[in-house]
């Protein structure tokens, strides 16, 4: 088979590559575009560690065709900071302590930022469903959960 070209947009700027028609988003931005922040933790969309946004919705991109998001635009954890200046959530994830092996942070990342476009105000309860898809296997929650919700206090307040 042919191989597929595709135009599209990460983290706000054009990109074009070619890719197999049975290759994934994530084999895309970690083998061919050389994006590694997001991670691969289980290749059945089950974990969340390779959560990106896709035309501004949470998916996992173990489950996206790489030929499927032509004209679309990604966001993956490598937009997430303005250049050598952490996001707020990135600091807050810092700060509370709520990463450790580090293969599930990106994705927490991308859905904390998405959960936060989405509700800049969520309730505890809010929070840990949205990230349900999210699992972390070293930390346990409640940090993640404390980072978030600091989080979204600072960025109300800086808004």
């Amino acid at each position: 088979m042919a191989k597929a070209h595709v135009n599209t947009n990460i983290n706000g700027q054009p990109v074009e590559f070619l890719c197999e028609p049975h290759e994934t988003l994530l084999d895309v931005l970690r083998n061919g575009l050389q994006l590694t922040g997001t991670k691969e933790g289980c290749g059945s969309g089950d974990c969340g560690a390779c959560s990106v946004t896709l035309n501004g919705r949470l998916v996992c991109s173990c489950l996206v065709l790489g030929a499927e998001v032509e004209g679309a635009e990604i966001g993956t954890v490598e937009g997430v900071a303005d250049k050598d200046q952490l996001h707020v959530i990135q600091q807050k994830f810092l700060e509370h302590a709520a990463l450790q092996c580090g293969i599930c942070t990106p994705g927490l990342i991308v859905a904390t930022k998405a959960l936060l476009e989405e509700n800049p105000s969520p309730t505890e309860e809010e929070t840990r469903l949205y990230l349900a898809g999210n699992l972390c296997r070293c930390t346990g929650y409640d940090k993640i959960i404390r980072a978030v919700m600091d989080a979204a206090e600072t960025m109300r307040g800086a808004a």
